[in-house]
């Protein structure tokens, strides 16, 4: 493609991201590419660019900016030892999360609204946030669309309740997380369950 049919790109893209929470743009008139999907937002190249430019401010991969909190939790091996060493060690976030139910909130952008949240059932992919972690961890879900119950929200009014159940990997480990959020409120109770042995890497 020259340079001036560059600029007469008259095209319809939409704005895509993948698992790992990286950005791109495709035509709107192809296919996605396995493991990407609609962020949500269309227009000219430009505009979807400059959208992605304003929402992608992290350039890391999603489990990186995990990995890499849970690294900054572990003391450094230059740290001298402490009295409280014979202590155990702090669980994992994994661990905790599997341990009883905790607060939840879905991590909905633009708009925090029950209709966006229907739209990221529909996409299959859901943001959710366990907000009485350090910073309130956000955790994407692959949404199991067999074992997610909707049949009490009523997304329109937002009112209900959604029982939400996916899956995904945290820590390098694969789990299962369940949800049920008020849609009033867009709040609710979470927990994650192990489902791969602990220490289990996937390739």
């Amino acid at each position: 493609m020259t340079a001036h049919e560059e600029d007469d790109d008259n095209r319809v893209y939409a704005v895509v991201v993948n698992h790992e929470e990286q950005y791109s743009i495709w035509p709107t008139d192809q296919e996605l590419p396995t493991g990407w999907r609609a962020e949500g937002t269309t227009g000219s190249k430009d505009s979807c660019l400059g959208h992605i430019e304003t929402v992608w401010t992290d350039l890391r991969p999603l489990s990186l900016r995990l990995f890499m909190e849970e690294q900054a939790r572990r003391p450094t091996d230059d740290e001298p030892p402490a009295e409280e060493q014979e202590e155990p060690e702090e669980p994992s976030l994994l661990d905790r999360l599997s341990s009883g139910d905790h607060p939840v909130e879905p991590g909905l952008r633009p708009e925090r609204t029950a209709l966006a949240l229907r739209e990221s059932l529909e996409r299959g992919y859901v943001l959710v946030r366990f907000t009485d972690t350090r910073g309130g961890s956000e955790i994407g879900v692959t949404v199991d669309p067999e074992a997610t119950d909707a049949s009490a929200a009523d997304f329109d009014a937002g009112a209900g309740t959604l029982h939400l159940v996916g899956d995904l990997i945290l820590d390098f480990e694969s789990a299962r997380c369940h949800v049920d959020i008020d849609l009033a409120t867009l709040q609710g109770r979470g927990r994650l369950e192990r489902t791969a042995a602990a220490g289990q890497l996937l390739t």
